[in-house]
C-alpha cells in the first residue's frame, strides 16, 4: 500500500485551491461538499464556477498566493494547471508544513483524492495511487450499481440509535452483533421500503431482547474455512461473508497476506502455523483453543489452506466441538491439487489420458508413508501427491520400484496459484535431481500421470516460470 486511506474532517477547516479551470472547481466543489471553508487564487474564474461563486464558505481572491495566505489553512489543491504556478504552490506548501496535492503529478502530491462514491454518511474512496485514475473511476461506476443509494439513508437511521445501543448494550461484542442483526433484518427491511415508523419500532424489539439477554450464558461458534490453494480471488462468497463476522482467526503458514487482509481488521489473529515436522502449536492444541474461545462466546473462524476435509485434518477439528455441543459450520474450499492442476496447465482427468484421479499424501501420521501401491499404478490415472515434497527422492523411487514405467510424466507445482507458481515437469525417473537443481522448497503438489504432456499446449498462468519439459 503506497498511501494511507484516511478520512480527514475538515469542517470549518480552511482549504486553498489554486486555479480557475474545471479541475479546480472539482476540487472546490469536492471541499465545500465536505463542509470546508473554500479559499481559491486565480485570476479568472470558468463557468463551472457560477453556482460556487455563490457559496457561503467560498472566498475567490484574482491574484498570486503568497506564503501569508497559508496560515491556519490544513490541505492544498495545485490545480492552476500551469507547471510554473504548481511548482511555487507546492513549495509555498512545503514551505509552510501543509499538504499539497498537485493533480496529475504524482512526485508533486502529499496526498491523492480518490474516486468517490458518496452514499453519505457512507462514502467509499477508491484510489490508484495514481498510477490510473481512469481504472479508479471504472470501479467506482461498477460499486455505483452495486450500492443502492439508499443504503445512506440505512445509516443514518441507525447512527441515530447509536448513543442508545451504547447504554443499553456495554459490551462491545454484544453491540457488535445487534449491529450486523440490525443492517440486514426486518428493520432495516422495513426502512429501506419506505416504513420509517415501522423499522424503529422494530429496532427498538429488537434492542430490547437483545439487552435482556446479556446475562444469559453466551455460546459462540467456529467457522471452518478452506482458504484455497493461495489466490485469494479463488475464495468462495460464503467464506468472505464468514470472514468478516469472526471474532478471532486462528490461521497457518499457508495462509498468505493476500487472503489474512479480508479477514476483519479488528478481528484477533491467532498463528497456529506448522511446518513439516515442525508443529509450532500442536494439532490437539488447536483443537482445544477452538473450543476455549467457542465456548468463550467468541466467533471462531479456523482458516485453513485449500479444503479442510482433504488433508486437512479439518475432521478431527469438528470431532472435538462436536463433543463439546459447540455450533460450527464448515465452507469448502478449492484443495491444493485442483487448484495447482488448473493453474499448471495439466488436466488431472482427460479422456485420452485419464478417467480417474486418486488424491494421496506423502506424509503418514506418524511420518511413515505406506500407500497402496497396487491402487495407484493403475492405468489411464493420475495420482496427486499432497505434502510428498520432503520425500519426493523415495515416492519416485517407490513408484518405479512397484513397478512404474520410469518414464512415465511427473510434474510438482510449487505456490499453485499464486503469482510466485512455478512449475517442474519431467518424469518418474528424472522429477526429483530438476526439482532439487530448481531449488524448489515451497508448498507443493506432485502430479503423475500422462495429463502432465498437456501442460506444453494448455499452460496459462505465468507460462515463463515453468523451469523444464518433459524428456524421455
Amino acid at each position: 500500500m503506497d498511501h494511507l486511506p484516511v478520512f480527514f474532517n475538515v469542517k470549518d477547516k480552511k482549504i486553498i485551491v489554486i486555479g480557475g479551470s474545471t479541475a479546480a472547481a472539482r476540487k472546490t466543489d469536492l471541499a465545500l461538499r465536505a463542509h470546508a471553508h473554500v479559499t481559491l487564487f486565480a485570476d479568472a474564474l470558468d463557468d463551472e464556477f457560477i453556482d460556487i461563486n455563490r457559496h457561503e464558505n467560498f472566498t475567490h481572491h484574482a491574484r498570486e498566493i503568497e506564503l501569508g495566505d497559508l496560515e491556519n489553512c490544513v490541505l492544498v489543491y495545485g490545480a492552476a494547471e500551469d507547471e510554473t504556478i504548481d511548482k511555487r504552490v507546492y513549495d509555498l506548501a512545503k514551505q509552510a508544513r501543509v499538504p499539497v496535492n498537485i493533480p496529475d503529478n504524482i512526485p508533486l502530491c502529499d496526498f491523492i483524492t480518490p474516486a468517490i462514491l458518496d452514499r453519505s454518511p457512507i462514502v467509499v474512496g477508491i484510489s490508484s495511487g495514481g498510477a490510473s485514475p481512469i481504472l479508479a473511476r471504472a470501479i467506482k461506476a461498477q460499486l455505483e450499481t452495486l450500492i443502492p443509494a439508499s443504503f445512506g439513508k440505512l445509516a443514518g437511521f441507525v447512527g441515530s440509535f447509536r448513543d442508545e445501543v451504547m447504554a443499553k448494550l456495554t459490551d462491545g461484542r454484544d453491540r457488535l452483533r445487534f449491529w450486523e442483526r440490525a443492517v440486514e433484518g426486518t428493520a432495516a427491511d422495513l426502512l429501506l421500503a419506505g416504513d420509517e415508523t415501522r423499522a424503529r419500532e422494530q429496532l427498538m424489539a429488537e434492542l430490547d431482547a437483545a439487552a435482556a439477554a446479556t446475562d444469559a450464558p453466551r455460546m459462540g461458534e467456529v467457522y471452518l474455512v478452506g482458504a484455497g490453494p493461495g489466490d485469494p480471488d479463488l475464495l468462495t462468497f460464503r467464506a468472505l461473508r464468514l470472514m468478516q463476522r469472526a471474532d478471532v482467526v486462528l490461521y497457518d503458514r499457508l495462509i498468505g497476506d493476500d487472503v489474512m487482509n479480508l479477514v476483519r481488521r479488528d478481528a484477533e489473529r491467532i498463528y497456529v502455523g506448522k511446518l513439516p515436522q515442525n508443529h509450532i502449536v500442536p494439532q490437539e492444541e488447536i483443537s482445544q483453543m477452538m473450543a476455549r474461545l467457542a465456548l468463550d462466546g467468541k466467533r471462531v473462524l479456523r482458516l485453513k489452506g485449500g479444503d479442510p476435509f482433504i488433508f486437512g485434518r479439518g475432521g478431527e477439528e469438528i470431532e472435538v466441538l462436536a463433543s463439546k455441543g459447540i455450533p460450527f459450520q464448515v465452507v469448502p474450499g478449492i484443495t491444493a491439487a485442483a487448484g495447482a492442476a488448473a493453474y499448471g496447465g495439466i488436466p488431472l482427468t482427460h479422456r485420452d489420458h485419464a478417467q480417474a484421479c486418486i488424491f494421496v499424501t506423502g506424509h503418514g501420521k506418524n511420518g511413515k508413508v505406506d500407500l497402496d501401491w497396487k491402487a495407484l499404478l493403475q492405468p489411464s490415472q493420475t495420482v496427486a501427491i499432497y505434502m510428498g515434497l520432503s520425500q519426493l527422492p523415495s515416492l519416485m523411487s517407490e513408484f518405479m520400484g512397484h513397478g512404474a514405467d520410469p518414464g512415465l510424466p511427473a510434474a510438482v507445482v510449487e505456490h499453485a496459484t499464486r503469482p510466485n507458481q512455478r512449475v517442474v515437469t519431467g518424469t518418474l525417473g528424472t522429477l526429483a535431481t530438476r526439482v532439487a537443481e530448481a531449488g524448489i522448497d515451497g508448498p507443493s503438489i506432485i502430479i503423475i500421470g500422462t495429463v502432465v504432456t498437456l501442460r506444453e499446449r494448455l499452460s496459462w498462468f505465468n507460462p515463463d516460470k515453468a523451469i523444464s519439459t518433459i524428456t524421455k
